[in-house]
């Protein structure tokens, strides 16, 4: 149809082809022709549609677009559906809101609906001969038929009366130019010949007739009375029985003849004017193009007895008349067969309701739908007056059972009743019903009394569950009519219900009887005492505010006043003890505004209570006080001892002290002080005195009126007779303290003497000790008094024997030459004697001896606890590296940083490959063009060349420049990444800092980067070390509180997820493969087996089956449960057969799983052992059960499940480019995935897998075997026992680990270390802050990439600046922080550089000890030996430079190079310090020092061993990585063999396109003009969603123009404000793809504008490429 929005329509009309003026060529006449042909058959679409919207009552697409929305069959469904409903029910349509249709496009069982629409007609009848193919509907193969169907069904239905007639609307609906030649190409394209859709009636009678003669002439005859307009003659000739005409009514008859007339003249001028179009003559014409066919005529019959039925039953209406209604009702043309005579009265008043809401005469369909509703409405009231005389008689009975049966019976029609509320609907339906004297409850009595019952049964229960909310829902239930329900009061409620409910459940109450619910009664009740209740506490709160006022006023008398409101309810106020109310009163409110500091404070209800209470309580204490200070001056003044002493004890004056002992002196005391007290002047005739309270408080009490007050009386004058409290106590103090010293002495006069021993004994230690310090102090001295005594002792003893030699000397050197000679001599011959004689024993003893020294010297040093000195200098060499050691050393670091970048590569090329499946599934989808995929593939070649090669850093500037301060920063990074890689904390917090979409990229990218993909041990060992931090970091910590084990299931751990990345990856793949990769390939390679397990596909493979051999559809229904189809036996043997095949192959995937603990690798082993101990730590109450279920599920499902799942993503099996595993294939194996995965869970089958619960069983026994194989799992040991590595490893190195990171990983790195460096290290002081300070603010990329040989306006720039971004650096790591020389703070370090010197010493010096060899001095050929040691040193560390840039700590070579003698005093020197801190021992000659020697000794010959190994495994790895970039190179080889074809095939495109008709060259099209749409048109269009300060309204003045760039796919996008120009935007239709195909709906243009993204590709696609 015409298209309003872009098209300025120019309409065309085709109802008078080929009555042109002016003559036309042939060619002219035949397009015309065509598009005449094209006209009527959008008009014959046209008609189809308004037909099947009038039946369906639902809206279709447009004309143009309708063949497209018949071709998933879900229109004609429900066509299908409308004439046919019983065998077509709505529910067995496939897709019915065509939202899969819309998604994803057609499916294969969008089918099933257009079969159902071609049974349907089979079903009522239609004639198979107009019947179209499946193919032409659901491939769109012949439209035209299709549409050719619909019509024939619509004249057949309207014979038969079940739908209107089709209209015929050629010449009265236009179209566009474009649409009519879009659909003339379309025909084209179909190559058939248009149906006759003028032949539809001539066909449809002879089909239909059996006497085909007989027939023709009685129609004939109708169509010839017709004509003469006789409606007598009209009416014989249509109840001619060769007619075949049903409900031929007589008194219709001029009905008859004028409905018919008129559909014929109608036919006859619709014939003449296609034989004017078509240019025929009337006698070529069929004779049913202008007579009325048997189905026309009977049609119109059915239209005219339908019409006269209505008008019959609307007359009825009118007049009010039931009997008529019913006449009318039951006449033959209305087709209704459901009319019942006793409903006559519901069919009068539904119809004449439904007439007055509609406010006209009622059609079929009204009538129709009331008498449908009337029957329904009958039937529901009859159905209720039984169910409530069933209620009435359960209720008589009294019968809770047949009550409740009775009350939930459907056709009752009341409310829903609680089962457990029986009792109490008894109770209240039977008094309800004792209210009417035992005449039986109506329906409105009933339904009224169930719903508030049933609401007061819902309180009842929220009562009992105690859910406050759920109370409140029930009382304000209107259904309950519970008035005076307050929201805030619930508690309250819910309180004194649930007491009202206690109370019916008392022994003695009515809970014997059953009927302990409350009833609405109680319920009210209970309200109504909360509200009073709480009417009460707001007066009494009011009247607290009352009295907190007055306090704050200070008048005691208003106080009272307040105190004394009744509304308080407060006790005990006294009008006397008003002024201390008010004193206690204002310190209490004052003390409660300081604690809560807040001076708007007031007391509450209870404090002023207790502030009363207090006050009456000091008043009484106060008087006590008076009266027992009287009675001890009374006393006092008798001068009875005894008296003054029982007095004194009387406990309401409160003294303290008061011994009996001690009243001589107490009367004496007391005595003497009121004596004082009157000697001081002041009145003594006074009889009113002061006491102090305990609190403080003043109190005034008459001694002679015994009145007393808290405020002092007019005129007061105290007493000076009278002593107070305060004066007793200070008297009895004096006399209790002087008796109690003397008292003291007496008793611990032993206890006195012992202290004075003991202080004298401290004192003469103390001198003692002073003295034998003073001779520590000067032990030099006293050493050399006494060496200087001994000296002179021993220098006299050899003076005299030196006197004696001096005497005699050369007879004294004669004998003893003459002797020694002599005895020498002898000794020697004999000797050489005996060993001439026995010179093979000697040679084989000593090897002997030798080779027996040497395996002692050996075990004691693999074995010995505390080897000696001298066995471990006798290996000591072995720790000196040769050219062997160099050589390996320099393979395994070049391997290393190969496999490094072979990942990275690989990764890289994965990630484009992957980019490039994309970009060739949108050239599939004609989304982007074939250039765009070119050039992605040319790019792919050069990424493919270039990761052989590699990237070169700028020589000018960047990190590797020849410049101190390049250099400097470089170190500054070497250092940073030291401290990240050897301390796991920062890293490990620094995962859980991050979102999770950053961590995975983060871990692939920088972590592993960093540990050189675990490359060697050390850095396996450390890269474990921090999975461990991070993985008790997530289970323990507070990041990411893991508060449930099973949210180690359920959740995503950050953690877990690396773990498994990392060891799926290059070093757990090997592991993998060897593990399933026999068992996958046996799979694969049975091309027999077929494994399925589920029921639903089981039965529809059997269905096929039997269609494919026997040809015929098959009478089961497709569409079944899983329930449907277990019931045939052929599926439950499939089923069976395919559960024992299961268990059979998941049995050998069992048996080789569990036996291959070994195989796992060893990180992954070692983790799952942390995650156990973690969750034992975290859980200790958990079973080992319920723990190794949660490592099974690392173990197993996170780690091997998805290889058996999806071997060809995991590299498991190999799979050659462009092929993949079969679904049978990939079903079986993810059955032996699901099974295995439900034993390592130990889950049965239940619920939806109830028909695989035969597997229970077995599912126990192999989840028994799992346990065991997670509990093997994770017995391995500890990372330092397994790669014996420890703290001071890095300072034995032979050389320094280098670590490859691309120039933007440092820089994210840096970025992310300071975006998040308060959270990595809390402490100040903390190195990495040093670091992050000296390094500074985080780089940009051309800071470290260096200076680009590029212009700033060159286009390749930003390519360029990508480029060198990638480009890798290779970081020697150094730790900043060791210990420099003579700095001994870190000991640790301080141990290890010791360590070195002491080996450096011991290999050139013997001794039986260290402390020996230190205290020993150096010959010379101990010098000269050692500077040999040092230039072969040299030599070495040069030429292993050369070969790879290998070198030693810098610390070590310097400290190697010291004179052996400087060695040993620096060696004294840092084992002093390491005593200190009790690292080593002087007691033990620094035995441990020696021990760890020797360990390191062992450990050089596992290392090697360890490095052998490592080299031969890098090897390996290499040959994995090129077998994977070999398989890279085979897809990038298919994708260029595709790209290849397509040029190929654009090639020919483009010769063909050369040239034209006559072989002239086509000309070059122009440039399209500019789109110019305003912002109120984009808005209207949906393109534009909304502009950032621009309300809709002002749209209008915004202007957009679009215009095409030379380049294809690229626009330049516009804006013009009011036609002032703003401004231009580059719009890229690719990036709009990609965007569109990530998702993403919304885009942002100008930064102001939100653009749809969907509609904007829409209108690019429509405008400029007519799509």
């Amino acid at each position: 149809m015409e298209d309003g929005d872009d098209v300025d329509a120019k309409r065309a009309s085709f109802s008078h082809v080929g009555m042109t003026e002016e003559r036309q060529s042939g060619e002219e006449m035949d397009e015309r022709r065509q598009q005449a042909m094209a006209y009527e058959y959008l008009c014959h679409l046209q008609e189809a549609k308004q037909w099947m919207e009038a039946c369906i009552r639902e809206e279709l697409p447009a004309t143009t677009e309708l063949e497209e929305g018949l071709m998933n069959g879900v229109i004609l469904g429900k066509l299908a559906h409308f004439f046919a409903a019983d065998i077509v029910p709505i529910k067995k349509l496939y897709d019915i809101d065509q939202t899969r249709y819309q998604a994803k496009g057609l499916h294969f069982r969008h089918t099933d609906n257009i079969n159902h629409w071609l049974r349907a007609m089979e079903k009522v009848g239609f004639p198979k001969i107009f019947y179209p193919e499946t193919t032409d509907i659901y491939d769109r193969k012949n439209m035209p038929r299709v549409i050719y169907c619909i019509h024939a069904l619509s004249l057949f239905l309207f014979k038969l009366g079940i739908a209107p007639q089709i209209q015929d609307l050629y010449g009265k609906v236009n179209f566009t130019e474009e649409e009519i030649t879009a659909m003339r190409k379309e025909l084209e394209k179909y190559g058939i010949q248009m149906p006759a859709f003028s032949k539809i009636g001539g066909i449809l009678a002879n089909e239909l007739s059996e006497d085909d003669a007989a027939l023709h002439a009685a129609i004939i005859a109708i169509n010839d009375a017709i004509e003469k307009q006789v409606s007598a003659d009209t009416l014989t000739a249509l109840q001619n029985p060769a007619a075949r005409m049903k409900q031929v009514q007589d008194h219709l008859a001029d009905n008859y003849q004028e409905q018919l007339h008129t559909m014929k003249t109608a036919k006859e001028e619709k014939a003449t004017a296609q034989a004017e179009r078509e240019g025929m003559n009337e006698a070529d014409q069929d004779v049913y193009d202008r007579l009325l066919t048997q189905a026309e005529i009977q049609g119109n019959i059915n239209q005219v007895n339908l019409r006269a039925g209505v008008d019959k039953v609307n007359a009825a209406l009118d007049a009010g008349d039931e009997m008529a209604l019913m006449e009318a009702l039951q006449a033959p043309g209305l087709g209704l067969t459901a009319i019942k005579k006793d409903n006559s009265a519901w069919y009068l008043d539904e119809l004449s309701r439904i007439r007055q809401e509609k406010g006209q005469l009622l059609d079929k369909d009204d009538i129709l739908r009331s008498v449908d509703q009337a029957n329904n409405a009958a039937d529901t009231r009859n159905r209720r007056d039984e169910a409530v005389k069933a209620v009435n008689m359960a209720i008589d009975s009294g019968s809770t059972t047949e009550l409740m049966s009775a009350l939930k019976r459907q056709d009752a029609q009341l409310p829903n009743v609680e089962d457990h509320g029986s009792q109490l609907y008894l109770a209240g339906l039977t008094n309800l019903k004792n209210k009417k004297d035992g005449e039986g409850l109506v329906y409105e009595e009933l339904n009224g009394a169930v719903e508030v019952l049933s609401a007061i049964s819902g309180i009842n229960r929220a009562v009992e569950a105690g859910d406050t909310s759920v109370i409140l829902n029930a009382l304000t239930n209107p259904k309950a009519r519970v008035t005076g329900v307050e929201e805030h009061l619930v508690d309250r409620y819910t309180e004194k219900l649930n007491k009202a409910k206690g109370s019916k459940t008392m022994p003695g109450s009515k809970a014997a009887m059953g009927t302990d619910y409350l009833n609405p009664a109680d319920v009210q009740g209970c309200i109504d005492n909360v509200n009073q209740e709480v009417q009460e506490e707001h007066d009494r709160i009011e009247a607290i505010a009352t009295i907190n006022d007055a306090i704050e006023a200070g008048d005691a008398e208003t106080t009272l006043a307040a105190l004394q409101i009744p509304a308080a309810k407060l006790s005990d106020v006294e009008p006397k003890q008003a002024a201390h109310y008010q004193t206690i009163l204002m310190q209490g409110k004052r003390a409660k505004a300081e604690e809560t500091n807040d001076d708007s404070a007031v007391l509450w209800l209870e404090e002023i209570q207790e502030g009363v209470n207090t006050a009456n309580r000091q008043a009484a204490e106060a008087e006590k006080l008076a009266v027992g200070i009287a009675s001890i001056n009374l006393a006092i003044d008798d001068g009875e001892e005894a008296k003054t002493l029982e007095a004194l004890r009387n406990p309401d004056v409160f003294l303290h002290r008061v011994l009996p002992e001690c009243a001589e002196q107490y009367q004496a005391r007391l005595d003497q002080a009121k004596v004082n007290k009157l000697e001081q002047g002041g009145d003594a005739d006074s009889s009113w005195v002061e006491h102090k309270t305990r609190q403080g408080h003043s109190y005034y009490f008459n001694l002679d009126t015994m009145e007393s007050s808290w405020l002092p009386p007019e005129g007061f004058t105290c007493s000076r007779t009278h002593l107070s409290r305060e004066e007793i106590q200070a008297a009895l103090n004096d006399v209790t303290n002087a008796h109690d010293r003397q008292e003291e002495f007496e008793a611990h006069e032993d206890d006195i003497v012992k202290l004075q021993a003991y202080t004298r004994g401290m004192l003469a230690r103390r001198r003692y000790k002073e003295r034998l310090d003073y001779f520590h102090q000067q032990l030099p001295a006293v050493v050399k008094i006494q060496s200087n005594y001994r000296g002179y002792q021993q220098r006299k003893k050899y003076q005299d024997r030196l006197s004696v030699l001096h005497g005699n000397p050369w007879a004294i050197v004669k004998i003893q030459a003459y002797a020694k000679m002599w005895r020498a001599r002898r000794q020697y011959r004999q000797r050489l004697q005996y060993f001439n004689e026995n010179v093979d024993s000697v040679v084989k003893l000593q090897a002997f001896f030798r080779s027996n020294m040497a395996r002692h010297d050996y075990y004691l040093l693999t074995h010995s606890d505390n080897p000696p000195l001298s066995v471990v200098r006798k290996f000591v060499h072995l720790l000196d590296p040769n050219d062997v050691d160099y050589n390996e050393e320099l393979e395994v670091q070049k391997l290393r940083g190969q496999v490094v970048q072979d990942i990275r590569a690989n990764q890289e090329l994965e990630n484009n490959l992957n980019l490039m499946d994309i970009k060739i599934g949108l050239l599939v989808k004609n989304r982007i063009t074939l250039q765009d995929v070119i050039t992605h593939g040319k790019k792919l070649k050069k990424r493919q060349q270039s990761t052989s090669g590699g990237s070169v850093m700028h020589e000018k500037g960047g990190l590797k420049a020849l410049h101190k301060d390049s250099r400097h920063k470089l170190e500054m990074y070497q250092n940073l990444f030291y401290l990240l890689q050897t301390n796991p904390v920062y890293l490990a917090k620094l995962i859980f800092e991050m979102p999770t979409g950053r961590t995975t990229k983060f871990m692939e990218s920088v972590i592993l980067s960093l540990y050189n993909y675990a490359a060697n041990a050390r850095e396996e060992y450390l890269l474990l070390k921090l999975f461990k931090t991070a993985l008790q970091e997530e289970i323990n910590k507070t990041i990411n509180k893991v508060d449930k084990m099973m949210e180690i299931v359920t959740g995503n751990p950050m953690v877990i997820k690396m773990v498994v990345t990392f060891n799926r990856g290059t070093r757990g793949q090997s592991s993998l493969r060897e593990i399933i990769q026999p068992l996958v390939l046996a799979i694969i390679k049975d091309k027999e087996m077929r494994i399925n397990s589920n029921p639903v596909e089981v039965y529809k493979i059997w269905v096929n089956t039997m269609e494919s051999k026997t040809g015929e559809t098959s009478k089961l229904p497709y569409d079944v449960t899983t329930e449907q189809a277990l019931q045939h036996a052929e599926v439950r043997e499939r089923l069976e057969a395919s559960i024992a095949q299961l268990r059979n192959v998941t049995d050998k995937f069992l048996n080789t799983i569990t036996s291959s603990a070994e195989k796992i690798p060893y990180g992954m082993r070692y983790m799952a052992k942390v995650l156990k101990d973690s969750l034992h730590e975290k859980f200790p109450d958990a079973t080992e059960a319920e723990v190794l279920k949660i490592v099974g599920n690392l173990l197993y499902y996170r780690y091997m499940n998805p290889a058996i799942v999806a071997p060809d993503g995991f590299d498991i099996i190999d799979v050659n480019a462009g092929v993949g595993l079969s679904p049978d294939q990939r079903r079986n194996l993810g059955s032996i995935a699901k099974l295995l995965q439900f034993a390592a869970s130990n889950k049965i089958f239940d619920g939806e897998n109830a028909h695989l619960s035969s597997l229970n069983d077995y599912v126990s026994q192999a989840h028994e075997k799992f346990k065991k194989f997670f509990s093997a799992a994770c017995d391995v040991p500890e990372l330092e026992e397994k790669f014996n590595i420890d703290e001071y490893s890095d300072f034995t190195m032979l050389n320094k680990p280098v670590v490859y990171m691309s120039i933007k990983e440092i820089c994210d790195t840096h970025k992310l270390l300071i975006d998040h460096q308060d959270a990595l290290a809390p402490e100040r002081h903390d190195p990495l802050h040093e670091l992050l300070d000296d390094l500074g603010e985080a780089p940009k990329l051309e800071d470290l990439i260096g200076e680009i040989p590029l212009d700033d306006k060159d286009p390749n720039l930003e390519v360029e600046r990508e480029k060198l971004a990638k480009t890798e650096v290779s970081l020697t790591l150094t730790n900043k922080f060791e210990v420099p020389d003579g700095d001994d703070t870190d000991m640790k370090a301080l141990y290890t550089r010791t360590k070195r010197l002491i080996v450096d010493v011991i290999r050139v010096q013997p001794g039986d000890n260290l402390p020996e060899i230190l205290s020993t001095p150096t010959t010379l050929d101990q010098e000269d030996e050692h500077q040999r040691l040092v230039k072969k040193r040299e030599a070495q560390d040069e030429k292993s430079q050369k070969k790879g840039g290998l070198s030693r700590s810098q610390s070590a070579v310097t400290d190697n190079k010291l004179p052996v003698e400087a060695m040993k005093r620096k060696v004294l020197r840092h084992l002093r310090a390491l005593e200190g801190v009790g690292l080593v021992s002087s007691t033990d000659n620094y035995q441990a020092m020696i021990n760890d020697i020797a360990k390191d000794i062992r450990n050089q010959r596992r290392y090697r061993i360890r490095r052998r190994q490592e080299l031969l495994k890098l090897k390996e790895t290499t040959g994995a990585l090129e077998s994977k970039s070999q398989f890279y190179e085979e897809q990038i080889d298919y994708y260029n063999q595709y790209i290849k074809t397509c040029l190929d095939n654009l090639a020919k495109k483009k010769r063909r396109s050369k040239f034209l008709q006559g072989g002239k060259e086509e000309k070059p099209k122009k440039a399209k003009p500019p789109l110019k749409y305003t912002g109120a048109r984009l808005h209207e269009k949906g393109v534009i969603l909304e502009i950032d300060g621009l309300p809709p309204n002002q749209f209008k003045n915004v202007l957009f123009e679009i215009q095409e760039t030379e380049d294809a796919g690229k626009f330049e996008v516009s804006a013009k404000f009011m036609g002032v120009a703003m401004e231009k935007v580059d719009l890229n239709l690719q990036d709009l793809l990609q965007l569109q195909y990530e998702g993403v709906s919304v885009m942002n243009m100008f930064d102001k504008a939100k653009v749809n993204v969907n509609l904007l590709i829409f209108l690019l696609n429509k405008k400029f490429y007519g799509k």
